[in-house]
């Protein structure tokens, strides 16, 4: 593996900020991915037209950092911190103090993988209670809009939790479940990442399929692909034919929700889970099995989702990477 040397770090601050005057609670759909690892995604951009190397390093990262700084104007989550309040019954609740501690920047190098002959890798690197996969595209798409002097921004984020005015916040957790939870939380040992390219066509192929053996037209290439990596993967495991397998499909509410707009910044996706046994999976189709998914996906109206919420509250339950 190339060795990364860390050029240098910087705490970039939001270049405005008003003193004390946000706090971002952390809704049920926030909350229950505390125990999760942080996302991490990045993009490859090409590098500025020559000049001398130094000079184009130097106004690159000075750039990047003025822009960020900029972009932290719009989303003072992201430049705030993680907070805890004990409360008097024992319970804890969690929110984000929007106070501009900064978020850290760092310019580093590795060995045959940064230092591109004509590109140049951005990354970011969120917590998951503070973002789903939309709010962290929404970021990285804003900064790219003020990084080219596109302002205003074409799509604000909102903080506001109106939605959710049935819930009476801070949300509080019994500090014994927090605590019981810690110290049984152990991520799987080897945990590894496996990426699959599929082509257009096979997709194709693989959504036709699934369609004509249960004759509908309802089922997605999404739904499709999932059905046939999911069955070819317990296929391969030998696993006893009666045990029960659950493929665990996140799905997002900004749709969904009449009342919580697109730009919604935070989490907005829940999870459910379509069981089988072993055998089932591997006797019934492809097209079986994503018609399953599809009837799952179909049942999460604004109805469930807000169900899902209130008996949050009620019984916690974060998740883990077994879920």
């Amino acid at each position: 593996m190339a060795g990364i040397r860390c050029i240098s770090s910087t705490m970039v601050q939001a270049e405005t900020h008003k003193a004390g005057t946000q706090r971002v609670e952390l809704t049920p759909w926030d909350l229950r991915l505390l125990p999760l690892g942080p996302i991490q995604k990045g993009l490859l951009f090409p590098r500025p037209k020559p000049s001398p190397e130094k000079e184009i390093e130097n106004t690159l990262i000075h750039h990047l950092k003025a822009s960020l700084a900029h972009t932290l104007d719009y989303f003072p989550p992201l430049a705030g911190r993680l907070a805890t309040t004990e409360h008097d019954d024992d319970t804890i609740s969690f929110c984000i103090d929007c106070n501009n501690s900064g978020a850290l920047f760092i310019h580093a190098e590795a060995d045959g993988v940064t230092e591109l002959v004509d590109g140049v890798f951005v990354g970011c690197t969120i917590n998951h209670s503070v973002v789903d996969g939309s709010s962290f595209w929404h970021f990285f798409n804003s900064w790219s809009e003020i990084s080219r002097g596109s302002i205003p921004l074409s799509k604000l984020p909102v903080f506001q939790r109106s939605f959710f005015n049935s819930i009476n916040y801070p949300i509080r957790i019994p500090r014994s479940y927090v605590e019981q939870f810690h110290e049984e939380f152990i991520l799987p040992p080897n945990l590894k990442e496996r990426v699959f390219h599929f082509t257009k066509q096979s997709i194709a192929k693989l959504k036709a399929r699934a369609n004509a053996e249960v004759g509908t037209n309802n089922i997605s290439s999404l739904q499709a692909l999932l059905s046939h990596i999911w069955r070819s993967v317990i296929r391969n495991k030998n696993l006893d034919p009666n045990e029960e397998m659950i493929f665990y499909m996140l799905i997002g509410a900004r749709p969904r929700l009449r009342d919580l707009p697109e730009q919604y910044f935070g989490n907005a996706v829940t999870s459910e889970g379509v069981k089988m046994k072993a055998k089932e999976l591997q006797e019934q189709g492809v097209g079986d099995i994503a018609w399953q998914m599809n009837r799952i996906i179909a049942t999460q109206t604004e109805v469930e989702f807000k169900n899902g919420l209130e008996s949050w509250i009620a019984s916690p339950k974060l998740v883990t990477m077994a879920m």
